[in-house]
């Protein structure tokens, strides 16, 4: 499976994780089916930026209001690994509370996309994700 993401919305986000290596950055996909059309910023609000992420529930909330009045829909967030992997973590699984959406995870110059799914043990990394295929849609 595959999903799509203009040149410049991923650049915007390898661009903050390379502004920002010893935190995780982090943000929202916003679009529709496996389309990312647009990316929103968060703070990381986690009490240890450095090893977890947490979205500032502000903007979180602001994008679900702007979704039910026909803005863009949340498909999934992005978030950075200051150790350079682009593979989702243990806590990354304990926190995919929520099957379906997509996590785009930038680990030093590498970004990789993966579906969270419900906890299972059909192969998927930490027994919830899977990888999928990132196209660049260069602009």
């Amino acid at each position: 499976m595959q999903v799509r993401i203009s040149s410049p919305l991923l650049d915007s986000i390898m661009a903050a994780a390379r502004a920002d290596p010893d935190r995780e950055v982090c943000g929202l996909l916003l679009g529709h089916d496996d389309v990312i059309t647009a990316v929103r910023a968060a703070a990381n609000v986690a009490p240890n930026p450095s090893r977890t992420f947490e979205l500032d529930p502000q903007v979180l909330l602001r994008a679900y209001r702007e979704a039910r009045g026909g803005g863009h829909r949340i498909i999934g967030h992005y978030h950075s690994h200051p150790n350079g992997s682009s593979e989702p973590s243990v806590v990354d699984a304990e926190a995919a509370v929520e099957a379906g959406m997509l996590w785009l995870i930038v680990g030093g110059a590498t970004a990789q996309i993966w579906r969270a799914g419900a906890r299972s043990a059909d192969g998927a990394l930490h027994g919830r994700f899977h990888r999928l295929q990132l196209v660049v849609e260069r602009h």
